[in-house]
């Protein structure tokens, strides 16, 4: 049976031992930011992109996270692998975006040429390097895994359990979305926004603030609180589910009206809730009757970070899906836009000099399973002024 991240420390009723977040000065700092790449993220499994996006041999996507830079491709024995998108030779960048290699990678600075099983197939001018071994100089490993059709990357030399261990039998949730046979309903998209990346993190992994902060989604949906499980391993989930009267704005009652009718590829119950998925440190994932996105908050510096994201959908041609999808994503939109907005607040609010942590919720036990997760890798944070060089 899965393990359960505990809600003990919520028990107390003396106002002094509520559980507290990360101090303020956490999400200024440089130095921070610099020791959460490297200890939280990079040995964390990442998603690259889903198996669609490198569908056919030779199809290439990159995936970005600090200084580095990772390929993730198609082989021509159809395995997935990935690499540092990097050459061996002289560092050059070897490709961007994604797109298609045909048979080969090669370099745009001297010509290296890499198979796309990552071996060193030749170079020019290969006399100039006298008794070369090409054994010795293929594109750096990565590791890989994949789960429900999404693609993971880790930079770890020893990476953490597989993300389809982490999420143990909560996986078997999404075994009616068949999103492992979904295809890109937009491209990959990444998003700019003004505040650090745990700022952001810690908006997803709460509902408390969706009543006030969302009013067209809660006029649609129950609060994902009220159905929640939380993994020890850092996987959770939360469930909304319809409400029954419609909404006073047309075109949250039209989606209402219309989801349960159009998603007739999955069981009853699933046609009439959102779910929504989280994956410590830094990814969540959207499960709808017609569609499923996935986001990552990836950091850009102190104070700034990306939204990078995408959705996908099983094929389907009917006017009818098309009209829910439509109005889904919409949706979508404005939460994010109003998620965009109460981040920035409160990125702001945390350079006041009055403000200091207040305690959590029992709704905010994510964020504390959050919280938890970066104090034990950068002990620092466990202090209430910024150390000596965290300022």
């Amino acid at each position: 049976m899965d393990a359960v991240f505990s809600a003990d420390r919520f028990d107390s009723v003396a106002r002094d031992t509520y559980p507290r977040g990360l101090p303020p000065w956490a999400y200024n700092s440089a130095a921070a930011n610099r020791l959460e790449i490297e200890h939280v993220l990079k040995p964390s499994w990442q998603l690259a992109c889903h198996v669609s996006n490198i569908a056919a041999p030779g199809d290439y996507t990159t995936f970005e996270l600090g200084h580095d830079s990772i390929v993730v491709l198609r082989g021509r024995d159809h395995e997935i692998r990935a690499f540092h998108n990097v050459c061996r030779h002289r560092a050059a960048r070897l490709v961007e975006g994604n797109g298609t290699c045909r048979g080969a990678i090669t370099c745009p600075y001297h010509g290296w040429t890499y198979n796309l099983d990552g071996t060193l197939r030749g170079l020019p001018v290969r006399d100039s390097f006298p008794d070369l071994d090409l054994n010795l100089h293929g594109l750096v490993p990565v590791h890989v895994a994949t789960m429900v059709g999404f693609v993971f990357v880790c930079m770890a030399e020893s990476p953490p359990q597989p993300p389809a261990t982490a999420w143990g039998t909560m996986l078997e949730d999404l075994l009616p979305y068949q999103i492992d046979n979904m295809w890109p309903l937009t491209s990959v998209y990444e998003e700019a926004w003004d505040v650090d990346w745990k700022v952001a993190m810690d908006n997803y992994l709460e509902s408390y603030h969706v009543p006030i902060g969302h009013p067209g989604l809660a006029r649609m949906f129950t609060p994902d609180y009220d159905d929640q499980l939380n993994l020890a391993s850092g996987v959770a989930r939360g469930v909304s589910w319809l409400r029954t009267a419609p909404s006073s704005n047309p075109d949250e009652a039209r989606y209402q009206h219309m989801l349960p009718l159009v998603s007739t590829h999955l069981p009853a119950a699933n046609r009439r809730c959102w779910r929504f998925y989280s994956m410590l440190p830094n990814l969540g994932m959207d499960v709808y009757p017609d569609q499923v996105d996935f986001f990552q908050i990836l950091p850009r510096g102190p104070g700034k970070c990306v939204v990078r994201g995408g959705a996908f959908a099983l094929p389907d041609d009917r006017p009818e899906m098309r009209e829910v999808q439509a109005l889904g994503t919409k949706l979508n939109d404005q939460v994010n836009a109003e998620d965009r907005s109460l981040c920035a607040r409160v990125q702001l609010g945390l350079r006041s000099s009055a403000y200091r942590p207040g305690p959590l919720s029992r709704h905010e036990i994510c964020v504390l399973q959050f919280h938890d997760l970066i104090r034990a890798r950068i002990p620092q944070t466990r202090e209430t002024v910024p150390p000596p060089g965290f300022v």
